[in-house]
């Protein structure tokens, strides 16, 4: 049986698409109606979004002071967790097995790429680099496509001490989302992808503390939203 009420629906909708759509934002065809559609859902579910409370939010503080303070509160619960994961191994900081679980996943890199890759300054990246090698973790060794090349490459040793811990930084990392369902992580996962991805091209820039936030705040789409 046909639904009329439906496809009278989805006539009455694509006519709204054509007139606002005159302006040509948008193909003219399916894929263009189904873009526009899932732009005006969102901005229709955006809509109903209810706040929610918070504790200062009466005397007027902002979502971005919450959101800032609640990021920073997340990282130190996810250190303490760390801190329990690496107890009585030979692993200093969480660094440390951040460190060796990029270069298995990725494989063998220049120090500058690795303390990149694990958003650190060049100082602070280089003497947890030197902690590993220490320890004989990791190792210097020629680029296999460039010889004249240094890269830092996961060792046998690193690998099993990797392993050895890894049912407790596993725990660690559970432990972390806390009760979230899946469909919650989910959306984290794209909120905080997507803040990776705004933060993280400053970030590369390097730029100098006493500019910082005053380039930001001129260059990038700050509070617009």
């Amino acid at each position: 049986m046909v639904n009329y009420l439906l496809v009278k629906n989805l006539i009455e909708l694509s006519e709204i698409f054509e007139n606002q759509n005159k302006s040509g934002l948008y193909d003219n065809d399916i894929n263009g109606f189904l873009e526009w559609t899932n732009k005006e859902f969102k901005t229709k579910v955006a809509s109903k979004v209810e706040e929610p409370d918070w504790e200062g939010k009466e005397e007027g503080r902002t979502p971005e002071s919450v959101i800032s303070t609640l990021l920073v509160h997340l990282n130190r619960y996810a250190k303490m967790y760390s801190k329990s994961a690496i107890s009585g191994s030979g692993f200093t900081t969480q660094e440390d097995f951040i460190y060796l679980i990029n270069l298995k996943a990725f494989g063998a890199m220049t120090k500058t790429e690795l303390i990149k890759k694990n958003i650190h300054d060049k100082p602070v990246g280089n003497l947890i680099i030197n902690r590993l090698i220490k320890q004989g973790w990791v190792e210097q060794c020629s680029s296999s496509t460039d010889k004249r090349a240094k890269v830092i490459k996961i060792t046998e040793k690193g690998l099993l001490s990797l392993e050895n811990q890894m049912h407790k930084i596993r725990q660690a990392t559970h432990i972390v989302t806390g009760d979230l369902h899946y469909s919650e992580k989910m959306e984290l996962i794209r909120i905080l992808d997507k803040l990776d991805k705004f933060h993280h091209p400053i970030f590369s820039r390097n730029i100098d503390a006493d500019h910082l936030i005053d380039r930001v705040y001129s260059e990038y789409p700050v509070g617009k939203n």
